[in-house]
């Protein structure tokens, strides 16, 4: 799917968040890099500001025990689709449907040129889930250890609203279980089994995907986050959901 295609898919509103909320996202005067329905696809901010508009917790402010969150090193991606096999192989995820896919964006250059980037995307775990805040038989909720948005299809009565108030598309129904799925960081098939890491990560040739716990400071994804010369990128900033997806340029 091309980036220009999302245009065309139904999402929240920066409307929606509190006015307070709404001037604290504005006035960082984050750097647009791409359109989605009126909203930022992805803001360009460093790891500094970044803490400074909640995006990214401050050292030690960790809600969650383990903080599992993934690191996406973007500029790596050879859109290979080992990340995609993978995950289709560990979950279970039907040919219509998607826990992970790769976008494309293109990006301008010298002499009139372009070239396109890969854009690993998805369920982004929210910190403040808008899926969670709609969902009427609460079949979706962030755990309270993990912080991993999950899902219980058993619960799930298929009205899809949280579908549409999922900012970033992540969500699909599945004919199946007759139940909306999504990206879980592979907790029912591999986490909770001891495993320490996703399947799309672990798969992946060119170490794009990091994967890890966000409170521990010896993580690599801790150290990717709070290098100094870190530049983060995250997805939609004005839903004010603070995701747990962050794409850097290291």
């Amino acid at each position: 799917m091309r980036i220009d295609d999302l245009e065309k898919l139904k999402s929240e509103n920066l409307e929606t968040l509190p006015s307070a909320e709404r001037r604290n996202f504005l006035r960082l005067g984050l750097a647009v890099t791409g359109v989605y329905l009126g909203g930022t696809v992805l803001s360009l901010t460093s790891v500094r500001t970044a803490e400074a508009a909640n995006l990214v917790p401050e050292p030690g402010k960790y809600p969650y025990s383990p903080h599992y969150t993934m690191v996406i090193r973007e500029k790596l991606c050879i859109d290979c689709e080992r990340c995609k096999d993978a995950c289709v192989k560990t979950n279970g995820v039907p040919v219509y449907g998607f826990r992970t896919t790769i976008l494309e964006r293109r990006r301008a250059i010298a002499n009139g040129g372009h070239e396109t980037i890969f854009m690993p995307v998805l369920c982004n775990h929210c910190n403040r889930p808008p899926c969670v805040r709609v969902c009427p038989t609460t079949a979706t909720w962030k755990d309270e250890k993990t912080g991993i948005v999950v899902m219980n299809p058993a619960r799930c009565i298929g009205c899809k609203t949280c579908m549409t108030a999922c900012p970033y598309n992540a969500r699909y129904f599945k004919e199946e279980t007759r139940a909306v799925d999504k990206c879980d960081f592979c907790w029912e098939s591999r986490l909770s089994k001891g495993e320490k890491t996703t399947a799309c990560s672990e798969a992946c040739p060119a170490d794009v995907r990091v994967f890890g716990d966000l409170s521990d400071p010896k993580s690599r994804v801790y150290e990717l986050l709070h290098a100094p010369e870190t530049v983060i990128w995250v997805l939609r900033p004005e839903t004010g959901a603070l995701p747990n997806i962050y794409y850097v340029n290291v």
